[in-house]
């Protein structure tokens, strides 16, 4: 069963700074998040999707069980290399089913991994919201981390509150992937989303999930469909860009000016660079084109 995009883990060193450009740049950012060993984040919350915006605020939590070894201490060496996009989620209907199918297919990693943590709701008050995650592995692309994410209470998670953003953000459109041979990991792409039909072509290979396409393809690809280059670091198969869907892109434009954040029109797609969005590349779109 394919698996739509989840979330996108955005690794920084510095949580308020990123969390302060996110609310520049016109998006509704929650509240400072922490997890039992050491990372804290904040969330960017669409429909069905959301940014996390992560740092390892308390490293000597970093211990031996499963999720530090799994994410926590990726994390923290993805920040080392330097602020980015570092981990592609996707969404689980069946933990258990995911750590079968990716051991079937040679790319599984881990046993179902479940944690809770405290979260604010829109009126100010605390719930726990719970996850499980189970993790798979590109042999070929060792610095970027993949996994799935199944919901234990997703109505505590999920708010229309903290999906309205005043940049007019409504939706996720897809997730970017550099890679020097993107035909290099169309296996891997194959059996972690669970789509079996891949649209290849000369700019590389992409995934339809039903939640927004997954697109590996190079740097000169990259460059050619956003004009921006992206950053160089990881190896193997990176995450760069996300893509994002706005009614109006003269809106976001005003949003982003707003805020100071610098911006640029290409190919009908107004382009957040890596050096003003921590090391991510920011990409919206709309269909009007307006």
């Amino acid at each position: 069963m394919a698996r739509g995009l989840d979330h996108i883990v955005h690794a920084v060193s510095d949580l308020d700074a990123a969390a302060d450009f996110y609310s520049r740049a016109g998006f509704k950012v929650g509240a400072r998040n922490k997890h039992p060993w050491g990372t804290h984040n904040h969330v960017v919350q669409f429909p069905g999707f959301f940014i996390e915006v992560l740092t390892v605020a308390e490293p000597e939590k970093l211990g031996d069980d499963g999720l530090s070894q799994r994410f926590g201490i990726p994390g923290r060496d993805a920040i080392a290399r330097g602020d980015g996009l570092a981990m592609l989620v996707l969404e689980s209907t069946d933990s258990e089913a995911d750590v079968a199918d990716f051991a079937r297919q040679g790319i599984g990693i881990s046993k179902v991994l479940p944690f809770s943590r405290q979260a604010m709701l829109p009126d100010g008050s605390a719930t726990t919201v719970g996850f499980s995650l189970v993790f798979a592995k590109d042999a070929l692309s060792p610095d970027t981390t993949f996994f799935t994410c199944k919901q234990q209470n997703p109505a505590a998670f999920w708010k229309p509150d903290f999906q309205q953003h005043p940049n007019g953000a409504s939706g996720v459109l897809g997730a970017v992937l550099v890679a020097d041979n993107p035909a290099d990991h169309h296996i891997f792409l194959e059996a972690f989303t669970g789509v079996r039909d891949l649209h290849s072509s000369s700019l590389g290979v992409t995934a339809t999930t039903p939640r927004g396409d997954v697109e590996i393809m190079d740097a000169v690809a990259f460059r050619d469909r956003f004009g921006t280059t992206p950053a160089v670091r990881g190896k193997g198969a990176s995450l760069k860009g996300l893509r994002l869907s706005v009614p109006n892109l003269g809106a976001l434009e005003d949003a982003l000016k707003a805020g100071g954040v610098a911006s640029h029109r290409h190919a009908g797609r107004v382009v957040v660079p890596p050096e003003t969005a921590f090391g991510a590349t920011l990409i919206f779109e709309t269909s009007a084109g307006i």
